[in-house]
């Protein structure tokens, strides 16, 4: 990048730079921008007609894998090589505590040192910050950037339940304390943006990716995704202590990509994006103070999502008046050029982005590095950029930066996966648990069995799922199971197969374990529960076999939904036992797995349930806690299915040769170890105005032995319209806990936001007629009454 120019005009006034040293300020010369009791829109224009056209597009750029140009001995921090490799400033940094990112290029890394401690991580940032307000010409702090899907992506962090797992629950409240816990881990070690969360509806099992979402329904998404946005940032647009500006990802169409494949067409109409992608994004952007927003790799109607103005200006901005930032997905500018080809040159790739609307190139920047040139060049205005950078900085203002941009290395080690933070990563991984199988069998009864045979290449370790980190601790359904029983039980164990030659989640090529050694294992499984009364079979994903697929080199898409390896051979071995099993999905994708869900006498979804993933599993099984989550998705019973989802067209599902439409588990399906009665809906009025509201009520019981929580979900059908409608829609839910003998009045107010739609002129409108009002416990179990909206 070219060097700063001479001097920066401010009015009629030259202000002079000095060696790249701050320049000493008296009192009366304290320039506006370093007022803390300013409004942050006249500090942000106070600062931007101070700065060069250098020091705007450095703001704009991030620092990623180059960080290591600016690191000296021990990977440390070097004020002399950041002045001399960025002098116009540091816009962003990504990842600080990823230290192989930042290795010197050549040099090897070791696997235990991948990531920097929370001390090494607190430590650089504070050095960057240091360096970056006192030696820098206009003192502007560095933004920096860590990933935090469901855990701070960072060694020793709290790793609660994968997105999917989270979504099981339906419970927002339960969501925003995750993420409330998330945002002080973070915040700690001096980091105030995260790109999370996922609200992309999630139609395509195929998709690697479908475990970073919450699901595929786009009400339940956006009352998550809400959930986690006000955990993390909290209310409002100016963060608090202990608190992280959010990224909503990914807008948009992500989650239905053309055959599956990460980073695919979305073919999707307008309509459709705007009867289903949209809202979840929309619920966050005007429900909270969402400061940032992440475009995503595809394309809709042969526009990516990096180069689309009226996706990025026209609907975020103008319909649903979004303030905040839109950043890059990783490469997502220069992929324009590289992968989309809609421009020829990363130069002409960031021109286009820029102008509609990105203002951040993560993770590197090379593409907005061009932007100087492309502005001297008149192929850009200065405006434009000027409008991005306003963003940035409003963005650091908002979040403090220029009075405290420190981490606090007293702090770290006491906030980092504390006792807290265990004891809720406990209840979420309870609470993130679906029954879909029980013959009885379940729960298990101390001392009952005095044998248990744990099984399976998932029973020993902990499955954390995709942008996972190293926690303090973790637990294996094996561990749990172990201290569960103590002496109750002998606890025998047997690895079954191996899924994969490796369980390094990072590397590229993914190869199945070796046939001929899984079927050995399979013997000697077979052998160990021969001896066993009950078998637990932990079987499903590794971090490997159901993952991003960011490159041609690194996939994660599958064409079979059913389970890889010799797994379904392990199954059915120990199936013809004649033995109990109960099978435990360990798994990142929905569980299709016809024969195992047919022959097992429970099943028992999981997820990737978090670090203490073992006890609630062990809790689970011995009756200690009661099954309550829900799917989430609609669980395909074949890839020939998919696209299978409940809110689906009246034309569909006709019938197929050879095999039915039905889904093995429904949308909204979860068991439990007692019996729930819900009643029919209840309308306040028979008959309302368009713009009317009804209040509805549904009796839910705990007619059953047990304490347990039910989820009571209603959905809406608008009976005859001007366009197709879905079959039923997700309209409101709430999750409750009853006592045996207890029942409940639940009382939801639908509003016209749960009846209007798209028409044939795209007017967003109630539609006058007749609406099916639905009440169950799951989308396939509903007992319904009639509404009536009238003009």
């Amino acid at each position: 990048m070219a060097a700063a120019v001479a001097g920066a005009v401010v009015g009629t006034l030259a202000v002079p730079l000095t060696a790249g040293l701050a320049r000493a300020e008296t009192p009366a010369a304290r320039p506006l921008y370093k007022d803390a009791s300013q409004p942050v829109d006249l500090r942000v224009e106070d600062l931007l007609a101070r700065m060069t056209l250098e020091e705007k597009v450095a703001q704009l750029l991030t620092v990623g894998a180059t960080t290591r140009d600016v690191l000296g001995e021990g990977q440390r921090f070097d004020p002399a090589k950041a002045e001399a490799a960025w002098p116009d400033g540091i816009g962003q940094i990504a990842r600080p505590s990823d230290a192989r990112r930042t290795a010197p290029a050549g040099e090897a890394v070791p696997s235990d040192r991948r990531w920097r401690t929370p001390a090494e991580t607190a430590e650089f940032v504070n050095a960057v910050q240091r360096h970056a307000l006192t030696r820098t010409r206009l003192g502007i702090p560095v933004l920096f950037h860590e990933e935090a899907l469901h855990g701070y992506m960072a060694t020793e962090a709290t790793m609660f339940p994968q997105a999917i797992a989270l979504a099981s629950s339906w419970d927002p409240e339960l969501v925003r304390r995750v993420n409330e816990t998330i945002a002080r881990e973070v915040r700690v070690r001096g980091v105030s943006l995260v790109l999370s969360p996922v609200v992309d509806i999630a139609r395509d099992p195929r998709w690697g990716r479908i475990e970073e979402t919450f699901g595929e329904d786009p009400y339940l998404a956006g009352e998550l995704g809400v959930a986690a946005v006000l955990g993390l940032q909290g209310e409002g647009r100016t963060l608090r202590p202990g608190k992280v500006f959010a990224t909503l990802k990914h807008m948009t169409g992500h989650g239905q990509p053309q055959a599956g494949n990460n980073v695919a067409p979305a073919p999707l109409g307008e309509r459709e994006l705007r009867e289903f992608f949209f809202p979840p994004f929309e619920q966050v952007v005007t429900r909270t103070g969402i400061e940032a927003v992440m475009a995503s790799y595809n394309e809709i109607d042969g526009v990516p999502s990096h180069a689309n103005r009226w996706l990025l200006q026209d609907v975020l901005r103008g319909e649903w008046g979004f303030r905040g930032a839109v950043v890059s997905d990783y490469s997502g500018v220069d992929e324009l050029a590289t992968f989309h080809h809609v421009a020829p040159d990363i130069q002409a790739a960031a021109i286009r982005a820029i102008s509609a609307g990105v203002d951040s190139d993560l993770p590197e920047g090379l593409s907005y590095r061009t932007l100087v040139q492309a502005v001297r060049d008149g192929r850009v205005s200065e405006g434009t950029v000027d409008g991005a950078v306003r963003r940035i900085l409003s963005l650091k203002f908002r979040a403090g930066l220029f009075e405290n941009p420190y981490a606090d290395p007293k702090a770290v080690g006491r906030v980092t996966g504390n006792a807290e933070a265990r004891t809720l990563a406990l209840e979420a991984a309870r609470k993130s648990i679906v029954l879909l199988r029980n013959d009885g069998i379940l729960p298990l009864a101390p001392g009952a069995h005095r044998r248990i045979a744990v099984i399976g290449p998932n029973a020993a370790v902990t499955r954390l799922g995709g942008y996972s980190s190293f926690p303090r601790q973790s637990v294996s359904l094996l561990d749990g199971i172990k201290a569960r029983v103590g002496s109750k039980a002998e606890v025998v164990h047997a690895q079954g197969v191996f899924i994969t030659r490796s369980e390094d989640r990072s590397l590229h090529e993914v190869e199945l374990a070796d046939p001929v050694r899984n079927r050995e294992l399979i013997a000697e499984a077979v052998e160990t529960a021969r001896g066993a009364d009950l078998v637990i079979l932990a079987i499903g994903d590794t971090e490997q076999t159901s993952r991003e697929g960011f490159a041609k080199n690194h996939l994660g898409d599958r064409t079979s939904l059913d389970l890889v390896g010799e797994q379904n051979e392990l199954a059915a071995a120990l199936f013809a036992l004649g033995k109990p099993v109960v099978v435990m999905a360990l798994n990142g994708r929905p569980p299709s797995w016809p024969m195992v869900a047919e022959r097992a006498n429970a099943l028992v979804e999981n997820w990737y349930v978090g670090q203490e993933g073992g006890t609630a599993m062990a809790q689970i099984l011995f009756g200690d806690a009661n099954p309550g989550g829900k799917l989430p998705v609609t669980v395909a019973r074949s890839v020939g299915q998919v696209p299978l989802y409940y809110n689906h067209k009246p034309s569909v599902g006709r019938g197929y040769l050879f095999d039915t439409t039905a889904p093995l588990f429904p949308f909204g399906y979860g068991l439990s170890y007692t019996r729930f009665e819900l009643s029919a809906p209840r309308l306040s009025q028979r008959r309302i105005r368009s713009a009317g509201t009804v209040d509805v009520e549904v009796d839910v019981a705990n007619v059953g032995p047990r304490t347990g929580d039910e989820v009571v979900q209603i959905y809406v059908c608008d009976e005859v319209a001007t366009v197709t409608r879905p079959i039923k829609e997700l309209k409101a839910f709430r999750r409750v806990t009853l006592q045996p003998g207890e029942r409940r009045t639940l009382r939801f107010s639908l509003g016209p936001e749960a009846f209007r739609m798209w028409n044939a002129d795209m007017r967003r409108l109630v539609e006058p007629g007749a609406f099916e009002i639905m009440a169950g416990n799951s989308s396939a179990a509903l007992k319904s009454a009639t509404l009536v909206i009238e003009e």
